[in-house]
């Protein structure tokens, strides 16, 4: 396991060297979790980052699904003994990588928000979206909001900065279904789920994720948020708005499909809850 500990350190990440084989990828990961059940060495163990050391055999890894509408899509994890819930590794490559490492990346051109193609991105994207934030960075009193794997159809992009994937945010596609089992598409683009890491936040960060979404899609003359928006989200958009008058008649808080009676101005909402508070 130190040699596996050192590749990280050497500055090589999976997102840098997976190739786009998703089946290929389950398959490698299919038969190294056999040898798992044939049972394994003592010596066989992985170290979190506490020191405390995790043996590698069959009852302390599990399979997840990357997509949630893609099944087939699995990765294989290694899980915190102390609490099964938590993944602490993901095996590719040959070898076990830190969820930490599984974010970085040795490529410098990887930097700001880019969109998610790859399959290795999407893992960097699952591993943001359902173990640190679903379960490592959750306050589970707040009003954060909780976000289930992915749609392989879902359009995303990672914010990468200083060799690190940090946050990311997903969109709706203007025309794309709305859900499993429905015939209804979404009439305007829609900024549906966001993520910054709690070491990376109060550095507006969520504020140029929001402006990025609003330059992509600057030829439309309505834009959606999905509803409900947190508060947290309600103060990026209060500051986007504040300082982009031009954009206070283009973003609308929605429901699927974001009709017109399925939306809400969201300067108005502001400026209706700023009164509240004068009042």
């Amino acid at each position: 396991m130190e040699a596996e500990a050192a590749r990280g350190a050497a500055g090589i990440y999976p997102v840098d060297i997976l190739e786009d084989d998703p089946e290929g990828f389950r398959e490698a990961a299919l038969a190294y979790y056999a040898t798992l059940g044939e049972g394994t060495p003592a010596s066989s163990v992985f170290s979190l980052p506490t020191g405390e050391q995790v043996k590698l055999d069959a009852s302390s890894v599990c399979f997840c699904t990357v997509h949630r509408d893609e099944p087939q899509h699995k990765i294989l994890v290694l899980v915190n003994p102390q609490d099964t819930k938590t993944v602490v590794a993901v095996y590719a490559k040959g070898c076990w990588w830190s969820t930490e490492d599984v974010l970085r990346t040795s490529d410098p051109a990887r930097e700001g928000l880019m969109k998610v193609q790859s399959f290795g991105e999407r893992i960097v994207l699952f591993i943001l979206n359902v173990v640190i934030f679903g379960r490592l960075e959750r306050n589970l009193d707040d009003d954060d909001m909780f976000f289930l794997p992915h749609s392989l159809k879902e359009q995303a992009k990672i914010l990468w900065k200083n060799g690190a994937a940090v946050g990311f945010y997903t969109t709706k596609a203007k025309g794309g279904l709305c859900g499993d089992g429905t015939g209804a598409g979404y009439v305007l683009p829609v900024f549906d789920t966001v993520f910054v890491r709690r070491k990376c936040r109060r550095q507006g960060l969520g504020l140029a994720m929001l402006r990025d979404f609003c330059e992509t899609f600057q030829g439309h003359e309505a834009l959606g948020i999905s509803c409900p928006i947190s508060p947290a989200m309600y103060q990026v958009c209060r500051k986007f708005l504040v300082a982009h008058p031009e954009e206070r008649g283009r973003l609308w808080e929605v429901e699927p499909p974001g009709a017109w009676g399925q939306r809400v101005s969201i300067w108005l909402k502001i400026q209706l809850q700023h009164a509240s508070l004068l009042d």
